[in-house]
């Protein structure tokens, strides 16, 4: 009877090793496995060598143990596994517009893998610097919060030296356009992540190109033969521009996105406006397209109802063939043609702002970007996620699945430029950086600009107005931030 049990006993360990080699998940955490199959055979030795049962009775107690065993090394690797997640929400806010579908459907597949949720909140354009500024001033940021990149605003508008995470040493650095890491940066250090189009983002006037060949129009020069072709698409029953004034933004654009043909003009003006030597009041360009702003508004080139048109009404304004033209960035034909898929991509062109005869593509080598609030609870996870974002293989899904972009500032993502763009980008050679980028305290008054730009509209205040404005806000601005160049 001895032998007998000896002999199962001997069976008993060499069987629950090849149950616990046999199991799979015992092989993912092979330490805890192992101990919780020597402790078992351990015990059923002991139960063996004590007892004078039959051999049924080892048996069962054999079986018994190779199952405590197995459930053991099971639920050790599950633990494991569990333990990859973590269960965390990230808030993250942004303006309308910042956050791309495709980014959300990349922050599902990020919790997936990470069991980090992203809470996506996004805020009305004109409300969203007040609603950010109020929850960074009281302490109470969010995980990531956006902001509009550019010379000065980082210290002016969001105070990042402060209010954000330096995130110079993070490997996506190396890998974006060098001229969006200089828009991130303040004192040598990196503090934001901008993911965008800012090639084919760059906003140029969008034109219908069956009907300017209808009516015999060809690409302006200057701003005399861009208010001629309006006149003669006004006289055919058609309205010359479609100009969203109600969103309280877009109008704006046809100001600070002049600044280059004012530098053009004035050799060294952007510096003299950041140093406080000159004022917008002073510069006759600035004030020469702020009077055709006016005239064009005036003269029915938005049309009659420009002052309640909205942005999300764009492509399908556009695609009636009742507006010729829209001010908007060089991806805006492909938004058109996924909204309305009988529309074409090669009726549509392109030619940059003619306001004050300007020829030059105003360019903003900057954009939304993210950034990690110095007060968060969860930085390691927010530069998780911004790291994921910046994984080649999900940059590329971004551009391939956003109509709205046709390229990435990101080295490796293969852009998706179309012909009629390439040969915009060869008919206008000339670049310059818009106002809003390169000039302190402008783009967080944006949409008191906007306001002021209606009132002109109205007839309630004249260019001079609100050029003056602008130079009020800018050093009330410039004095609550102790610049020096305005003491």
């Amino acid at each position: 009877m001895r032998r007998l049990v000896t002999s199962l006993v001997v069976s008993l360990m060499v069987g629950m090793l090849l149950v616990a080699c046999g199991d799979s998940t015992a092989t993912t955490a092979p330490a805890p496995t192992t101990a919780a199959a020597t402790t078992a055979a351990a015990t059923a030795t002991t139960a063996a060598a004590a007892t004078t049962a039959a051999g049924t009775a080892t048996t069962a107690a054999a079986t018994t143990a190779a199952g405590t065993a197995t459930t053991a090394a099971t639920t050790t690797s599950a633990a494991t596994t569990a333990a990859v997640k973590q269960n965390i929400t990230l808030t993250l806010i942004a303006s309308q517009g910042w956050i791309k579908d495709p980014e959300q459907a990349l922050g599902k597949k990020f919790e997936e893998q990470t069991g980090i949720h992203i809470d996506y909140q996004i805020i009305p354009a004109d409300q969203y610097f007040n609603v950010l500024k109020t929850r960074l001033n009281s302490g109470q940021g969010p995980d990531i919060f956006g902001g509009q990149t550019g010379a000065g605003q980082l210290a002016s508008d969001y105070n990042v030296e402060k209010n954000a995470v330096d995130l110079s040493n993070e490997p996506w650095v190396k890998t974006e356009d060098p001229i969006s890491v200089n828009e991130t940066t303040v004192n040598g250090k990196v503090y934001g992540l901008t993911v965008w189009d800012t090639k084919g983002g760059t906003f140029v006037v969008n034109y219908n190109k069956q009907i300017f060949q209808q009516l015999g129009l060809s690409v302006p020069k200057t701003y005399a033969e861009f208010k001629a072709i309006c006149d003669k698409i006004l006289a055919a029953g058609i309205t010359p521009i479609y100009e969203p004034i109600a969103d309280g933004w877009h109008h704006v654009l046809w100001f600070p996105h002049q600044g280059p043909r004012w530098e053009e003009n004035t050799p060294g003006l952007k510096d003299l406006l950041n140093t406080n030597k000159t004022t917008f009041a002073d510069n006759k360009d600035a004030l020469t397209t702020l009077q055709q702003m006016q005239e064009m508004y005036t003269n029915g080139y938005f049309g009659g109802n420009a002052l309640s048109d909205t942005g999300d009404q764009t492509e399908a304004k556009l695609s009636s063939g009742k507006f010729a033209m829209n001010l908007n960035t060089l991806n805006e034909p492909a938004a058109i043609v996924k909204a309305y898929p009988d529309q074409k991509l090669e009726n549509w062109g392109y030619f940059p702002m003619p306001l004050d005869d300007n020829q030059i593509v105003a360019v903003n080598p900057g954009g939304p970007s993210k950034f990690i609030y110095s007060g968060s609870k969860h930085i390691d996870a927010a530069k998780q996620y911004l790291a994921f974002l910046t994984q080649p293989d999900n940059l590329q899904y971004l551009l391939d699945n956003e109509p709205t972009f046709s390229a990435l500032n990101f080295q490796g993502v293969k852009d998706k430029f179309n012909t009629e763009q390439k040969n915009f980008f060869t008919t206008y050679p000339k670049t310059g950086t818009v106002y809003q980028a390169s000039i302190t305290y402008v783009n967080a008054q944006w949409f008191d600009m906007g306001k002021d730009m209606v009132a002109m509209f109205s007839g309630g205040m004249q260019p001079l107005d609100v050029l003056k404005k602008i130079d009020q806000r800018r050093a009330t601005a410039a004095k609550t931030a102790n610049d020096p160049a305005w003491k």
